[in-house]
């Protein structure tokens, strides 16, 4: 017991999103929505975003409508899509649309990540949404593996809004999610000259490490359409899994592996944890790096990240070779929790510049 609330207690002091503590968990609510289209089963519109004035970026008035979406293999993840609306110097919004995938224990209504969306917003519009284990979203965690599936419904939950064109931007976990779903989801074009992208550059078929997150939906099929990025951005993200090289990371392990951890994960971070091993192991980020490749594709880390130090997003602008953009941020710690304003408003204009090329 001592050892439970001790861990939770780091977890909680934590300034990340690994180690914060999502809204309260509304099963009940999802249950209780009408089943419509795959892509969207509920929806309403007209709710303000409230942020406080730090919060705020000046000039921006953000409206949202909020749905319930369906991924392919049946999980049910609640989203949000808002959009900045017209104002007093406020600019032209930019084509297109962001994805943001949340770091573990994160959610939509997550203080973090709802400053975050705000000032992406003040580019153009944004889709979030909570990871299946995550906030109002079913399922359990898979720490990133299934996840790959919950970003591809939210992608293209995007497209039938209207958006052509789509960029995904990862934090942390996020981050090595929109990392594989850049490799493992090819706009139609790409898809057509290799039958699995993972072909191309692993000598055995990048194929088997994907076998929890294939599905008939997946890339270069027609049921696929309108589920790649046209631009992706990982933000603190793993190079290598089962890094155990720091505190914080070594800590994160007991919660996923432990049963007690787990406990502590459900109750105190209110984040579900499938209690299954990764079975085949899921494609490294370091491995799906150079299969993202001719999309546009930036790293950003910080200098003070205490979870991955500076050899992951170096192994993985590495691996990619010349094509990928690194950023390497002074006094930046980790994920959507440490990203300060200015970070966020370059990282919206890389994205907005990338979908408009």
């Amino acid at each position: 017991m001592a050892a439970l609330l001790r861990t939770y207690a780091l977890l909680k002091a934590q300034k990340d999103p690994g180690a914060t503590l999502p809204g309260s968990l509304w099963h009940s609510r999802i249950a209780d929505m009408t089943e419509g289209k795959q892509c969207e089963l509920a929806r309403s519109d007209g709710e303000d975003v409230t942020l406080r004035d730090e919060e705020r970026p000046a000039n921006i008035s953000l409206r949202t409508s909020r749905a319930v979406l369906l991924t392919d293999d049946g999980v049910r993840l609640e989203a949000v899509h808002t959009r900045r609306l017209p104002g007093p110097g406020s600019g032209a919004t930019a084509p297109g649309a962001i994805v943001v995938a949340h770091g573990f224990t994160g959610s939509v209504d997550r203080p973090a990540l709802r400053r975050t969306v705000a000032h992406l917003a003040r580019h153009t519009d944004v889709v979030s949404f909570s990871f299946r284990g995550h906030g109002r979203s079913g399922g359990h965690s898979t720490v990133g593996d299934r996840e790959v599936l919950d970003l591809a419904a939210a992608v293209r939950w995007a497209r039938s809004l209207g958006h052509a064109r789509v960029a995904t931007v990862g934090f942390s976990m996020g981050g090595s999610v929109v990392l594989r779903h850049g490799a493992l989801y090819r706009a139609p074009a790409e898809s057509a000259e290799s039958a699995h992208p993972g072909d191309r550059a692993c000598p055995d078929g990048a194929r088997k490490h994907e076998g929890r997150t294939a599905t008939p939906g997946a890339p270069g099929s027609p049921a696929g359409v309108g589920d790649w990025a046209d631009a992706v951005v990982a933000v603190s993200a793993p190079a290598r899994w089962y890094y155990k090289g720091t505190a914080p990371m070594r800590r994160l392990h007991w919660v996923v592996q432990r049963p007690l951890g787990r406990l502590v994960s459900r109750y105190g971070l209110r984040t579900r944890i499938h209690p299954a091993d990764w079975d085949p192991v899921p494609l490294s980020p370091v491995a799906a790096a150079p299969l993202i490749a001719p999309v546009p594709l930036l790293l950003v880390h910080g200098d003070r990240d205490p979870y991955f130090p500076l050899d992951h997003p170096r192994s993985l602008a590495a691996a990619t070779g010349d094509h990928a953009e690194l950023w390497l941020e002074p006094d930046f710690g980790h994920a959507e929790n440490a990203a300060a304003g200015p970070l966020l408003h370059r990282v919206g204009t890389w994205a907005t510049t990338a979908l408009a090329r």
